[in-house]
């Protein structure tokens, strides 16, 4: 009478075969259809006896000398790869060899999924051939093929995975993609506090897929994603950016060094005796399993075309997913096995399948293939359905959303076959496993932190609700403006308003730089109390090629000697005992126009300091661009003449070498020295030295000679400008520094010149409103990051 309420399957029989056991040589079958071992119970004994080991070392509180109380830095760390299928293996291989080849890594692999199952080609045999040492076998699918076997899959493996991490004891797991094994063991890592590292994040596809791909976007502590539309993605979800690889896929790396043109073996083999390259086609569809029925009328479209098309081709069979067993049953009913014009395979190897696809005519199908590898040898494809729409494609794709019929589908394979276009490296550019090896690396130094894993919301309002400590004190920062002339520090509230400032030459040597910077940022802390301050952080802007991300100052000019592979955070954030964010002076300059200045609501714009060098920041998409190596945005270093007067960098020619307020007193001490550089009005005190400003002043009275030098000046900032034009195309671009007002009319008569109308009649040139945009925008960094929510 109960009957209908039973389970498909019990508790304890989930439990069973969990032991680390190789499929090879297995006999008879177990409960869920899956061969067994016959050395199966030896090896559970063996497992068992491991596993009352390790309770008794907890219950009696002995720790396992074998792994425990030793520091991460002094052994090495266990990386466990977990692989569920063909399609996921051949993204994590690459990564996996690497791993073995790390003296300093210990690869832990463990094989579960479809690998074990003989209809989808018992795959786990590929990882043995690649002499990868298993230390688990697990059998975690419930076959049927439908959406229940799926969900119950997932239980499954939530049963089977905290006997193996357990074991294992992993320092971080590796996860793939999009599956739903993937969902199991990003689940059971998260809640076992295993760090998780997601390999392809932060893209769209289609179908179910997507919404598992962000729950283990949201269950991984680090993230390798391949294109930056999917790294933009991560960060709209408010993963830190900290904690995201731009890698490109690992495929990648093997798909770029292949011989593809060595296909003669393999084409015969899977294809058929004496086919050409480019006179078949590979068929590859996998169910949609949020259209199941819509997905099977257009797999046996799809088949009925292919018929009709009458060329050779190969038919892979698809993947687990519910619906899968259908299609299956079409391609039998058809009897494609036994049609000469057609080749089934339950699984080809990777390197002989790129070979396929570098070689056929067309592929056809919704498999990812299409859209990722198949863009590395301009291979046209032909996407139906939607279950990879969302995917950046190469123009190699055509598109049947609605393969509703035959005929449609088969105009298609028409305009498609024997095609060639060129090659697209949307998805990597053959460097990904190097990448990521460095970022483990990277990680390792993070696993004696906490493991706790933080959000990065954007700001919103606060609520209703208020801190006394709000309501007595001022969130504020303390922002330090390092230049070539003076060294200065404030104190800025967060509606930037300057509440406390301090200025002093800057000295001429490293460790008198750094003396007064400390003595001046502990004088600025204690002025914070008096003032009622909370202090958030510390924001530098500093002249010179900077690395945000590690707080070094990589390389200067020589307007800042002694100011190369400098480490400033470090030193003052040990002393001063508060997070320090430093930058270079451009980029903190258009900081400070995009929070509090004529760039707040602009998406792209770049701002222009002109002050004692010439700098800038370049805001585009509502980012601030820092370039691959930390060199962008040295706006100052353009070069507007192939032989013009040396610059402070060691080149000729720069802008900086005209328009600084360096290169306008080389040329007010030249004509003061020839004495013809004083006018009436123009005064010159006794021991006072020669400037920039005298021959503006001079300029503005009418000497002749001080107006050509303000000319040329404008004439070179002009030119600068006009190619910042003609390859960014902001918006506006915003002059900063104590000589903007002198050069902002000369630049607009330049641009009117000399750039094209269409960039010339859009574009928007002013000078800031700012007084303090270097200390406003080295305040602005602390005030963001110090003041977003983080959970």
């Amino acid at each position: 009478m109960c009957s209908n309420f039973l389970p498909r399957f019990s508790y304890s029989r989930w439990k069973m075969n969990t032991a680390g056991v190789a499929p090879d040589g297995q006999h008879g079958q177990d409960h869920l259809g899956q061969k067994r071992d016959p050395h199966d119970l030896a090896s559970r004994r063996q497992y068992r006896s491991l596993q009352a080991r390790a309770r008794n070392k907890m219950l009696s509180g002995v720790p396992d000398m074998d792994t425990e109380g030793l520091n991460v830095k002094n052994r090495k760390m266990r990386v466990c790869v977990a692989t569920c299928n063909r399609a996921d293996y051949s993204k994590l291989a690459p990564v996996m060899f690497a791993l073995r080849d790390d003296p300093d890594m210990e690869l832990q692999v463990v094989v579960m999924g479809s690998h074990l199952i003989d209809d989808y080609g018992s795959t786990y045999r590929m990882i043995q051939q690649d002499e990868f040492e298993v230390d688990g076998y697990l059998h975690t699918i419930v076959r049927g093929e439908d959406e229940a076997s799926m969900a119950e899959s997932v239980g499954l493996a939530l049963v089977k995975l905290p006997d193996v991490l357990v074991r294992l004891k992993p320092d971080l797991l590796i996860v793939h993609g999009d599956r739903f094994d993937a969902l199991s063991l990003a689940t059971c890592a998260a809640l076992m506090n295993v760090r998780i590292l997601h390999i392809e994040g932060g893209e769209v596809s289609g179908t179910i897929d997507d919404s598992i791909r962000h729950s283990i976007t949201k269950l991984s502590h680090y993230h390798a994603c391949c294109t930056d539309r999917a790294r933009r993605r991560l960060l709209s979800m408010c993963e830190d950016n900290d904690h995201i690889l731009l890698a490109g896929c690992p495929t990648y790396d093997k798909l770029l060094s292949c011989n593809a043109k060595n296909y003669d073996n393999v084409l015969s083999k899977w294809v058929g005796e004496g086919v050409k390259p480019k006179d078949f086609i590979v068929a590859l569809q996998h169910p949609v399993t949020t259209d199941i029925k819509g997905s099977l009328k257009m797999f046996d479209l799809m088949l009925d075309a292919l018929l009709e098309f009458n060329v050779k081709t190969l038919v892979l069979f698809p993947n687990i997913d519910a619906g899968s067993k259908e299609m299956t049953r079409m391609i039998r009913l058809r009897g494609l096995e036994h049609h000469p014009n057609f080749s089934l395979a339950k699984h080809i190897p990777y390197d002989q399948f790129i070979i396929l696809l570098a070689n056929t005519g067309c592929l056809i199908g919704n498999s990812s293939a299409g859209i990722r590898e198949a863009g590395a040898f301009g291979t046209p494809v032909i996407n139906l359905g939607n279950r990879q729409i969302g995917r950046e494609a190469g123009e190699n794709v055509l598109h049947v959303r609605d393969a509703d019929t035959k005929g449609k589908i088969l105009h298609a394979v028409n305009l498609q076959y024997q095609k060639q276009f060129p090659c697209s490296y949307i998805y990597g550019d053959g460097h990904a496993v190097q990448r990521i090896m460095k970022f483990i690396h990277k990680i390792r130094n993070d696993l004696e932190k906490p493991i706790q894993k933080s959000f990065i919301f954007p700001p919103m309002k606060d609520t209703v609700s208020q801190d006394i400590d709000h309501i007595l004190e001022t969130q504020s920062a303390l922002a330090v403006d390092l230049g070539g002339t003076n060294l200065r520090v404030a104190i800025i509230s967060q509606q930037g308003e300057v509440l406390h400032k301090m200025s002093e030459l800057t000295p001429p040597t490293y460790e008198q730089r750094m003396d007064l910077l400390v003595r001046m940022l502990v004088e600025a802390t204690s002025k914070a109390v008096e003032l009622s301050c909370r202090i958030l952080g510390i924001g530098i802007s500093t002249g010179g090629r900077v690395n945000p991300h590690e707080g070094m100052v990589l390389h200067s000019t020589k307007i800042l000697e002694e100011w190369s592979s400098i480490d400033l955070r470090t030193p003052i954030s040990s002393k001063l005992h508060l997070p320090v964010w430093v930058d270079n002076d451009g980029n903190c300059a258009a900081l400070g126009e995009k929070k509090f200045g004529k760039g707040k609501g602009s998406e792209d714009f770049i701002t222009l300091i002109v002050g004692t060098g010439i700098g800038g920041g370049i805001v585009l998409n509502n980012e601030l661009v820092h370039g691959a190596n930390f060199c962008a945005a040295e706006l100052g270093h353009i070069s507007v003449s192939m032989d013009g007067p040396d610059c402070m960098c060691g080149s000729s020619g720069c802008v900086e070498s005209y328009a600084s307020g360096i290169a306008l007193q080389r040329e007010a001490k030249k004509l003061h020295d020839a004495d013809e550089l004083l006018v009436p009005g123009v005064h010159l005190r006794e021991g006072e030295e020669v400037t920039g400003k005298h021959v503006i002043q001079a300029a503005q009275l009418g000497n002749k000679k001080a107006e050509k030098v303000v000319e040329t000046a404008c004439e070179a900032l002009g030119l600068a400008v006009c190619t910042l034009l003609h390859t960014v195309n902001p918006s506006h671009i915003i002059l900063c520094g104590h000589l903007a007002p002198h050069y902002v009319d000369g630049v607009r008569e330049v641009i009117q010149r000399r750039a094209l109308p269409s960039a010339a009649n859009s574009i928007q040139i002013m000078v800031s409103d700012l007084e303090e945009p270097a200390l406003l925008g080295a305040a602005s960094i602390v005030l963001e990051y110090a003041t977003r929510r983080i959970y």
